[in-house]
């Protein structure tokens, strides 16, 4: 394919530096400086005899639109990257797809690989088998690792504030419910949760507790799962299990880590067929290295039973961001063919660890089918980090260094208190005359300057600082508070 890229003076030398080596592609200097003011008027007066080309790439910042250009000179105009640098990237697959008229190639590429790899997942999922299902959910062999969100205290919580928790995990993608009973609960706290669940969702739901009776009751009450049997409860709890056919997490004994091969063999003895085996995933400083190893070693002897890996156990007891600790235990898990990722959210630091695990199990997907390492997936947990920066600017011989002002005076117009909800994912902008909530700090700007909320440059400037330390802390769900610095 034989490709003519049109740019500005300025972006000029980074795009002649993308295509230097490629020998299709031909670049257009236009008479403006700046790439993205590139028109159909001004392309089209400067345009060669566009029959030598198969496809026309103008700067993915423009705003026109190029489709009567388009139709005249009989050549297709698309958007390439916003920036010149991401130009190689296109280059890499330009021939196998055509790019879009409305969105820049590199996000328009980055939305078509995302698509592209989640509809893969899906087609994996649906034509894998499993060992076995829990509410149509398949647990083990090929299937995808399920992700269980652990809503720690659940049995004490109020109905609405538990079904709501439900929602939220739900909402975030957890593939499997479960219930934590708390230290003081009873059988009917157990039942009530359970219950309660049940009629909220319908993805599996389990009850974890070691207690034989809470066991029988949240299996009598509709659980699909338990968690744990080991010795102590096995006994108690089997007629139950049998009779409502319920999956169950074996365990071992503390300290007798062996017991575990044992206890599986008796619980299939007994008649229960679904069972899923958990090593117990140790936290760092504790002994991880050494109950990784055993992960291992069970799945040597025992290649058939879907194993239980217990992440929470680990990113719950680390001062360290939950996202990089996730991503590196799902692929640790994946290799060990781990089979159900469990996680609490129980600490502010651990928050999103669910949609972290969900997404990382995506991409272990993905990578055990290419047999690559987890990276140019389509998907990722890039958050605070790029995969490449962009060049950096050039600082001018002469320049003026920028001074603080001494004193600022009040704007005659008013103060504005500006804070986040990240329940409810805005951001508040509080003046006496009116409240003003948004999530787009130049709306939010615009709608104050346009209802004269606001009198002077520098509140203004202000303002924008302040919105946009605002909504960084909204996305990235760090503290806010107006005036200090930005803070996680």
């Amino acid at each position: 394919m034989k490709i003519l890229i049109a740019t500005g003076r300025l972006a000029q030398q980074t795009v002649r530096a993308a295509v230097q080596e490629k020998e299709d592609a031909d670049v257009l200097v236009l008479d403006c400086d700046v790439a993205a003011f590139i028109t159909p008027g001004l392309l089209g007066q400067s345009l060669p005899d566009c029959e030598r080309y198969d496809l026309l790439l103008v700067p993915g910042l423009v705003s026109s639109d190029f489709t009567d250009l388009e139709d005249e000179c009989k050549t297709l105009i698309r958007l390439g990257p916003r920036h010149a640098y991401d130009l190689t990237s296109v280059f890499s697959c330009v021939n196998e797809l055509e790019l879009s008229k409305t969105s820049p190639a590199c996000e328009f590429l980055s939305e078509k690989m995302r698509e592209d790899a989640l509809l893969h997942i899906e087609e994996h999922e649906r034509n894998s088998v499993a060992a076995f299902e829990i509410c149509a959910t398949k647990i083990g062999r090929d299937s995808t690792m399920k992700v269980m969100a652990e809503i720690a205290g659940a049995t004490g919580m109020p109905e609405e504030r538990l079904a709501e928790k439900i929602r939220e995990f739900e909402e975030k993608g957890a593939d499997i419910i479960d219930i934590g009973a708390t230290m003081d609960a009873g059988v009917d706290d157990v039942a009530r949760s359970v219950a309660i669940a049940k009629s909220t969702t319908r993805l599996p739901v389990s009850i974890d507790t070691l207690n034989p009776d809470l066991i029988v009751a949240g299996i009598e009450s509709g659980a699909d799962l338990v968690l744990s049997l080991n010795s102590e409860n096995i006994d108690s709890v089997s007629d139950a299990v049998l009779a409502h056919g319920t999956a169950v997490v074996i365990i071992p004994d503390q300290g007798d880590h062996d017991s575990l091969h044992r206890y599986i063999a008796y619980a299939q003895s007994l008649g229960i067929e679904r069972i899923i085996a958990d090593p117990v995933l140790d936290p760092v400083g504790h002994g991880i290295v050494e109950s990784i190893r055993r992960y291992g070693d069970f799945r040597k002897r025992d290649g058939a039973t879907p194993l239980f890996f217990g992440v929470g156990n680990v990113t719950e007891l680390i001062d360290a961001d939950s996202v990089g600790v996730n991503a590196l235990l799902t692929g640790i898990a994946s290799e060990l063919g781990a089979d159900v990722l469990f996680t609490p959210e129980h600490s502010d630091k651990a928050r999103g660890s669910i949609r972290e695990l969900v997404t990382a199990s995506q991409m272990m997907v993905l990578a055990s089918e290419r047999q690559s390492s987890p990276k140019d997936l389509g998907i990722d947990l890039l958050i605070l980090k790029e995969k490449r920066y962009l060049p950096d600017a050039e600082v001018p011989e002469e320049s003026v260094s920028a001074s603080e002002k001494a004193k600022w005076a009040p704007d005659p117009a008013g103060c504005l208190r500006i804070e986040i909800s990240r329940a409810h994912k805005t951001i508040i902008v509080t003046h006496r005359l009116a409240t003003i909530i948004g999530t787009d700090v130049c709306r939010i700007l615009t709608t104050v300057i346009d209802m004269g909320l606001i009198s002077q440059m520098e509140h203004a400037g202000y303002l924008g600082r302040e919105l946009t330390k605002a909504k960084l802390a909204l996305d990235l769900k760090w503290n806010y508070v107006q005036d200090e610095p930005i803070s996680r």
